[in-house]
């Protein structure tokens, strides 16, 4: 039933589209024309040479997240216009190994709708977006968040369906109701879509649907006790290494004692998970997944027994330099998380190495450093016993970020300096090093075999400079990257 009714569907596109406008060819046409006209216009000084972020304009974050006939697609909230937010698009990305990657046209424009935040998943060789629609309306909220599904067969063009929304507002009918994440168990779809109670405590409600069309409530998956955040953003929900994962990115935190939550944090719970009862059994409670400044919004996809996750490089409530030069925004290195006891460890995909250029192995003293232009990688290895400091800047000045280990407390920060830090405990499971990836203007820290991961914007002038700050000698092997995304 669910592919016949997929087919019809799909062969009344033409009519589907007229009805709709065609979430106009030509409108799409006249935005394309507009971006490769402002792409000149760039200011390349922060431009990102191996991470994705939009031709132009600001981009938040990470959308459908998924495979398809045999690419990697990724999607990413976009506002091709200015440099802030506003009315959300759906820019888009391929890949055929989450390294390089290549600009589609953009895939869903806003209509009556802003175009929030979604997934995406296959269906008989149909690329199926499912996001929501936020419109803005005059009721006392101020808004309506329900959620819309999309269809492509070519993994490019995109048609929205007639009968939306599919799901509308929940029971409680808060109009906080966004970013579904679906996937497919057995004969059914399921998708957690993020939400907020009436009383305001984040929670992620579990939907079910034989064809994804016709959904019915299943459960409240899981739900703040007051303590963490008043609304529950961009939920993933999978299982790994015989676990379940709930992925969640809460607004309005309350830091741990001598914690250092923001407003805006993701991370994860694993638990246990019954597809009979659907009942979520937390495990091990909330832990943050990259303990960095700028890490939102995170996403993932599997292949091939492998679970990859991808997320917004900024924040929030803070300046984005870049905004004048014609872009804000970015999206983290793709990372493979693998389930490790009673957490998650990221580490970059193997394919990462395939864009170191070149090579130098050095043991760098106290006070000497490595200048890199725009793009390097180092791995650092170096006495734990003994404090290890790192100073990064620009070989023109710029901003300045401190790396530190201290030995005796054994936590790793990460200091933009004016008392900018984020840190966290460190205890190696295996690898004592660190491995360093820097790009125009993004930092990323990963410790040991990921167990500790930092993702911070920065912005060096004219390329990197790294000193060694500490009092011991450390080893240092660096590289050269080349660009994996177009100008």
């Amino acid at each position: 039933m669910a592919s016949l009714r997929l087919l019809l569907l799909l062969s009344l596109v033409a009519f589907i589209n007229a009805k709709l406008g065609r979430q106009s060819e030509s409108a799409i046409d006249e935005l394309e024309r507009y971006i490769q006209e402002k792409k000149a216009e760039i200011n390349q000084r922060y431009r990102l040479h191996y991470h994705v972020s939009a031709p132009v304009g600001w981009i938040n974050d990470p959308n459908g997240f998924s495979v398809y006939k045999g690419e990697y697609h990724l999607f990413y909230q976009f506002y091709p216009y200015d440099t802030v937010w506003g009315p959300m698009h759906w820019g888009h990305v391929v890949s055929p190994d989450l390294v390089n990657w290549q600009w589609l046209r953009t895939a869903l424009l806003p209509e009556e709708e802003y175009c929030f935040s979604g997934s995406a998943v296959v269906d008989n060789d149909t690329l199926v977006l499912m996001y929501t629609a936020h419109i803005e309306d005059e009721d006392e909220e101020g808004f309506d968040q329900t959620q819309y599904l999309a269809f492509s067969d070519d993994g490019e063009r995109f048609t929205k369906y007639e009968g939306n929304p599919v799901i509308p507002r929940p029971e409680n009918g808060s109009p906080h109701f966004r970013d579904p994440k679906t996937w497919k168990h057995g004969d059914y779809w399921y998708t957690v879509i993020g939400a907020r109670t009436i009383d305001d405590r984040g929670t992620v409600l579990l939907y079910r649907s034989p064809d994804l069309f016709d959904w019915e409530f299943l459960t409240d998956l899981g739900e703040s006790d007051g303590t963490m955040g008043f609304m529950w953003e961009c939920p993933d929900f999978f299982e790994l290494a015989g676990k379940y994962v709930l992925l969640l990115s809460p607004e309005g935190v309350e830091p741990p004692p001598g914690g250092l939550y923001r407003s805006h944090i993701t991370g994860y719970i694993i638990g246990s998970f019954n597809y009979t009862t659907y009942e979520f059994i937390p495990e091990v409670e909330f832990q943050e997944l990259d303990y960095g400044h700028d890490f939102y919004a995170a996403q993932t996809t599997d292949r091939d027994g492998k679970r990859y996750v991808v997320g917004w490089f900024n924040m929030w409530g803070v300046d984005h330099p870049e905004n004048v030069d014609g872009w804000a925004g970015a999206l983290t290195l793709i990372r493979e998380l693998q389930l490790y006891g009673n957490r998650l460890l990221m580490k970059p995909v193997d394919d990462q190495v395939t864009l170191r250029q070149g090579s130098i192995n050095v043991t760098l003293q106290t006070n000497y450093g490595v200048s890199f232009d725009a793009t390097g990688e180092m791995i650092v290895e170096g006495d734990l016993d003994q404090d290890i400091v790192l100073e990064l800047t620009g070989n023109a000045g710029g901003q300045q970020v401190w790396l530190r280990w201290n030995s005796v407390t054994k936590i790793v920060s990460v200091d933009r300096g004016n008392g900018d830090v984020r840190q966290v405990d460190w205890t190696p499971i295996g690898s004592t090093s660190w491995r360093i990836f820097l790009d125009a203007s993004t930092l990323e820290l990963f410790c040991g075999e990921g167990e500790v991961v930092f993702s911070s914007r920065v912005y060096p002038d004219g390329g990197w400079l790294v000193f060694n700050r500490s009092v011991q000698p450390l080893q240092v092997t660096a590289f050269l990257l080349s660009r994996s995304i177009p100008v």
